[in-house]
């Protein structure tokens, strides 16, 4: 099945190169100058996946994420030109699977590897467990469709692809211990330059996500110096 990649960015330039680039690798591409036309473009012909500057006019990547978020797992790739850690916290922040620098050299090549790790582990999601739902207590989850429940209700702000790993991961089996290195192990099989942060920052977003639906959800617990588990007591 050929994948639809959304582009999101005010430079023309940038635009024009990464698509030429996807295309050559067999990619359909949608092209957006600004976050308010992707939203519309995106909502009424969803992409596999989406690679959003943070900077932008009319709607910034931020307010765009966040937006899609309520309504989607997609898939989503930042593009920034800040710097280092706050590159990453925001990425995480804001729900991104993944971000690219622009700053220091720009690969495009690097892009395309990262858009092609998101896919299949979107699509290897899809297929694995495909009919299975996993429910504890509260929890119920669908992994056919990314779609996770607590107390019967759907989370307002869906959990990311990773996220959904993530839970799925921990919920698997009550009680036992996950380590930061196995969680990553799951979450980003194919990069292993994932340092043990990412993990803490993916699940403090997954707790906020839970917690719009039950504030006093406590049943992800750390377990320090160890990792996580999934209490169900």
């Amino acid at each position: 099945m050929k994948h639809t990649i959304a582009l999101v960015d005010d430079d023309r330039n940038i635009l024009t190169s990464i698509s030429i680039a996807l295309e050559k690798e067999g990619f359909s591409v949608q092209t957006y100058l600004d976050g308010e036309s992707a939203y519309i473009g995106m909502t009424r012909t969803p992409p596999n996946l989406a690679v959003i500057d943070v900077k932008m006019p009319k709607m910034d990547g931020e307010e765009l994420l966040r937006k899609l978020r309520k309504k989607t797992s997609l898939p989503v790739i930042l593009l920034t030109s800040k710097d280092e850690e706050v590159d990453e916290l925001l990425g995480l922040k804001l729900g991104a699977d993944d971000f690219i620098k622009k700053s220091g050299g720009f690969s495009i090549k690097v892009l395309i590897e990262r858009i092609r790790v998101q896919l299949r582990k979107k699509d290897n999601q899809n297929i694995d467990e495909n009919k299975n739902i996993i429910s504890h207590g509260k929890l119920r989850l669908d992994p056919s469709q990314l779609e996770c429940e607590w107390n019967g209700k759907q989370l307002p702000d869906k959990l990311t692809t990773t996220e959904f790993l993530i839970v799925k991961e921990l919920a698997k089996r009550p009680g036992i211990i996950k380590e930061r290195s196995q969680l990553m192990d799951i979450a980003y099989r194919e990069d292993t330059d994932i340092e043990d942060r990412t993990i803490d920052s993916h699940i403090k977003r997954i707790r906020k996500k839970f917690k719009r639906v039950d504030n006093n959800f406590s049943a992800i617990e750390t377990r320090y110096g160890s990792g996580y588990r999934w209490n169900v007591s």
